[in-house]
């Protein structure tokens, strides 16, 4: 792994536990083990550049994720559910939490930096797209998928944050539960 990869990676983990404000330049540098010098030429505009460029390779993940789920199901029902089951395993874990909580970053930052909040916008943007081109294929009205691709969307960012404060995927789970209510054509 070169030295920039060991930043993004080292940066995106100390995001993920102490939070954007809590993270300093020097404790990345020491978890990455890179030299200083490095940190700016791969990232001139700093910590704010890493925070960004965590959000993006999180938002490609979690769009990866959420393309194998949608693809398991022929209906969004099912797709969903186990979209959000295997997201809520990840709490059940005795281990941290693996991955950026993108809805917790940008609550943190999105009034201060502006890359910041457009990064998590569109992070959000892509996988509610995500969401409703498989009900569209399901055969939802354009109009109903869209309002539902942003209430899943933000149910399961809220279930995330609850399950982080919980330590458990139960939140996550009890959502899973309530959506054949809420997915009615």
């Amino acid at each position: 792994m070169d030295s920039r990869q060991k930043i993004l990676e080292a940066a995106t983990r100390l995001f993920n536990i102490q939070g954007y404000h809590a993270t300093g330049l020097n404790q990345i540098l020491k978890e990455s083990g890179a030299p200083k010098g490095s940190l700016y030429y791969h990232f001139p505009d700093g910590k704010e550049q890493l925070a960004v460029e965590a959000v993006n390779k999180m938002a490609v993940q979690i769009e990866n994720d959420i393309k194998l789920a949608m693809n398991q199901y022929d209906h969004t029902l099912e797709a969903f559910q186990y979209h959000i089951e295997k997201i809520a395993q990840h709490f059940n874990k005795n281990d941290l939490f693996e991955g950026l909580p993108i809805g917790l970053l940008a609550a943190e930052t999105s009034l201060m930096s502006e890359p910041l909040r457009k990064a998590c916008k569109a992070a959000f943007e892509g996988w509610e797209t995500l969401y409703y081109d498989k009900m569209l294929q399901d055969g939802f009205e354009p109009e109903k998928a869209h309002r539902l691709s942003l209430l899943v969307n933000s149910m399961i960012e809220g279930a995330i944050t609850r399950s982080l404060t919980n330590l458990n995927g139960q939140p996550l789970l009890n959502i899973s539960k309530c959506l054949p209510d809420i997915l009615k054509k």
